[in-house]
């Protein structure tokens, strides 16, 4: 088996081919770099990668290590490889020291020019960065901060002027660049060359008078822009949205799951005290990669929106009125059970395609338990256009091979949704097949957008609940209305457009008076305990054989895929 040695410790590489960070971190010894990303391609810019690398002579078998640094990011290893860190000093001393050659020793213990060359690294860096990290929105998981302090002097040197240009607010409507604090790693331009496609970005100048600029009338507005806040390393990239409004340190970082189309995209949710502050892209190779679409990023504020939903209401007097749930329960349960005893064929359930598995799996047990009669409805999908691929050419038109994809279909679970319809009664019935001869209907919807819920040619029947984030014309016309939480409010599972199961963890509390729906379709079915998404999940698992997958107490972090039943 190909082996490296990474501060003397072998590493087993198998057949990847991997370069000296890449390495490195198979051996859980971090390598600092900013240029560097996984990605996009290579250009060994900011040399912060710089190591000490060596090899074994075949003939002789003696190893000799170069007389010089290397960058990291753009040397590649092969069996026998010996990598040598900055901070060859803390290695592992349990582990036998290779043969280092006596030329190699000269200058000093191994790591010695890598950590010389580090400190320089950073020395320049920072000889024109300006000192903004009591305002910096990057301060407190910011690369050069983190960097200088565990690799750099503990002075500066600097005594001349530094360079301060002006900085760009107006490079986009959503993002600001502070030119002063770049240290122009190009992570930036390479996205928007590699990934978007849309090559907005380039480099203006030379020298200490390179900056990131955009061409003349073009402006950064590609759909994809807001990564290129998350590519950069330092605070110079800054998201309008986010801008001051919070301090990192003070945030609670939640693993989420985007509802904003069918790709089903990881992200992390960063939130204090119940408001949601920011979204931001969670690497998951099983789904979308590396990033997410600025729909998805900025598409948030709906959760903290003032105008939603927040207590039941049952119509009283022609009118539809606060009532408290140990009040609105109880009518909810006397109505389904009179009208399922009345006409079962006429009562249905509609399940939306943002519930969670586990919401579906309950509530379509709440119905067939009512009656076998009663059926269950696919939710209105929305679809908004066609999928939109990335990176495009010059013309906007798609190139191959595709990086990225924003999908059509604007919803994160149909697929989920529907093999729970399929394991109930055999086929998924769409709402328009289920619009007349209706008495009784409940919408379990929870819909980010009031314009997704089309009822185009539905006529309210005598018995209609709404369950929702906002009030709709359907709403209006409801016997009891009642608020819905947000994927950012709820824990569960979504699967998305290819069959892949992901789950997600509650990030902040619903409004005090808003109740889960899991807790809801709890309290329809009479029971009794503690709600968690995990026991209703190995439930789900053992029931219906699409998801025996997810019967693991603790599920893979990118998820499980399933093969997709045809509908």
């Amino acid at each position: 088996m190909p082996t490296v040695y990474v501060n003397d410790k072998p590493v087993e590489i198998g057949t990847q081919k991997l370069n000296c960070v890449q390495a490195a971190e198979l051996a859980g010894q971090f390598v600092p770099h900013y240029c560097w990303h996984e990605a996009l391609s290579v250009v060994a810019s900011c040399r912060m990668c710089l190591v000490e690398v060596g090899d074994v002579n075949p003939k002789d078998g003696v190893l000799t290590m170069q007389p010089k640094v290397v960058p990291g990011c753009q040397t590649p290893v092969r069996d026998g490889t010996t990598i040598v860190t900055g901070d060859y000093e803390k290695r592992d001393a349990s582990v036998p020291a290779r043969p280092y050659d006596a030329n190699y020793l000269k200058v000093g213990p191994p790591g010695t020019r890598a950590k010389k060359a580090q400190a320089d690294t950073l020395e320049g860096l920072l000889i024109n960065h300006p000192l903004d990290c009591p305002v910096c929105d990057k301060a407190g998981e910011c690369k050069l901060q983190d960097f200088s302090f565990k690799y750099g002097r503990s002075e500066s040197r600097m005594v001349d002027v530094k360079n301060t240009p002006a900085n760009k607010p107006g490079l986009s409507s959503k993002i600001t660049l502070f030119t002063d604090r770049c240290i122009m790693c190009t992570r930036c331009v390479r996205f928007t060359r590699e990934i978007s496609g849309t090559a907005e970005l380039m480099v203006n100048g030379r020298g200490h008078h390179e900056e990131i600029d955009t061409f003349p009338g073009r402006p950064l507005e590609n759909k994809l822009a807001g990564n290129v806040v998350d590519l950069c390393p330092v605070g110079a990239l800054g998201s309008k949205d986010f801008l001051y409004k919070q301090r990192v340190w003070y945030l609670k970082e939640s693993s989420g799951v985007c509802s904003g189309c069918s790709t089903g995209c990881s992200i992390h949710v960063d939130s204090n005290k119940d408001i949601v502050y920011r979204l931001r892209a969670r690497t998951n190779p099983e789904a979308q990669g590396h990033f997410i679409c600025d729909e998805g990023r900025y598409g948030y504020h709906f959760a903290n929106s003032t105008e939603r939903l927040q207590r039941p209401m049952a119509k009283a007097d022609g009118a539809l009125k606060p009532a408290p749930w140990n009040v609105v329960t109880p009518q909810l349960k006397q109505a389904f059970a009179k009208a399922a005893t009345d006409n079962a064929k006429s009562v249905i359930g509609v399940l939306s395609p943002f519930l969670t598995v586990e919401e579906a799996f309950l509530f379509a047990t709440y119905f067939k338990g009512l009656s076998a009669d009663v059926r269950l409805v696919l939710g209105p999908v929305p679809v908004v256009g066609q999928d939109d691929k990335y990176p495009k050419d010059v013309k906007g038109n798609a190139v191959e091979p595709t990086k990225f994809v924003i999908r059509a279909e604007k919803c994160p679970n149909r697929r989920g949704v529907e093999a729970i319809l399929k394991h109930f009664q055999g086929s998924v019935i769409p709402l328009a097949s289920a619009t007349t001869g209706i008495t009784a209907a409940w919408f379990a919807g929870g819909y980010p957008d009031k314009a997704a819920v089309d009822v185009a040619g539905w006529k309210s029947p005598a018995l209609l609940v709404v369950q929702d984030i906002f009030a709709t014309p359907l709403s209006a016309d409801a016997t009891f209305v009642l608020p819905a939480t947000t994927s950012f409010e709820k824990d569960g599972t979504y699967v998305n457009h290819a069959g892949l199961a992901q789950t997600f963890v509650r990030s902040v509390k619903p409004p005090t008076e808003i109740r889960t729906e899991l807790q809801l379709a709890f309290d329809m079915l009479g029971r009794k305990g503690l709600v968690q998404a995990a026991a209703i999940r190995a439930e789900l698992a053992k029931a219906v054989p699409f998801f025996a997958g997810l019967a693991a107490k603790e599920l893979p972090t990118n998820g499980v895929r399933f093969e997709l039943p045809t509908v």
